[in-house]
């Protein structure tokens, strides 16, 4: 079986840092032709180098899967705006809101990674989370940080800082600020 390289398929071509939701930020390392079932198919090979990890995604799949380029400079820095506001915590049972934030981590949306960022962060003066909030909010904070690593061209430690110190510049988060969220969410219930 002859294999054919190819450089550049659907806009996206090796060497270039792609976003699939379901795993992050990975690299397209090749484009490559496979026979399957009698069928020739084009596949993007992409690394995962962190997760240990390679995977093989058909070209005319990439769109249906969301696979996208990296966010813009202007993108990045809205998603740093936004783990800078308030919290916003529905008032439902906590595995209905793991599944809701689960799902906007696998949206590969940088924005809504960053709505997950926001709202399960905690500051010393916090009560402790549950373990389940701090694997979501490790996992959330890992992804964006990993985004704006090879965006900004830094490393992902120096990411990781960047968006806790954007977080630091949000409203105080305590008790005292839940407590006058709920009084808010109440008074708007009743008018």
């Amino acid at each position: 079986m002859a294999v054919k390289k190819t450089v550049q398929r659907q806009g996206f071509k090796t060497g270039e840092y792609i976003v699939y939701p379901a795993h992050g930020v990975g690299q397209i390392v090749d484009i490559e032709e496979q026979e399957v079932a009698g069928f020739s198919l084009e596949l993007f090979v992409i690394d995962f180098a962190k997760d240990k990890m390679k995977l093989r995604v058909p070209v005319p799949k990439i769109e249906s899967v969301g696979m996208r380029k990296l966010a813009e400079e202007a993108l990045v820095a809205k998603s740093l705006k936004t783990v800078q506001g308030r919290a916003r915590i529905k008032r439902t049972m906590w595995s209905r809101r793991a599944q809701e934030y689960d799902a906007k981590i696998n949206s590969g949306d940088l924005i809504q990674i960053a709505e997950v960022v926001r709202d399960l962060f905690r500051s010393e003066n916090q009560p402790e989370q549950s373990y389940s909030e701090r694997q979501l909010y490790e996992a959330a904070l890992e992804r964006m940080a990993r985004e704006l690593s090879v965006v900004r061209k830094i490393s992902e430690t120096e990411a990781v800082n960047l968006i806790e110190t954007n977080l630091a510049l949000g409203p105080r988060r305590g008790p005292k600020a839940e407590e006058e969220e709920a009084d808010e969410e109440t008074s708007e219930a009743a008018a």
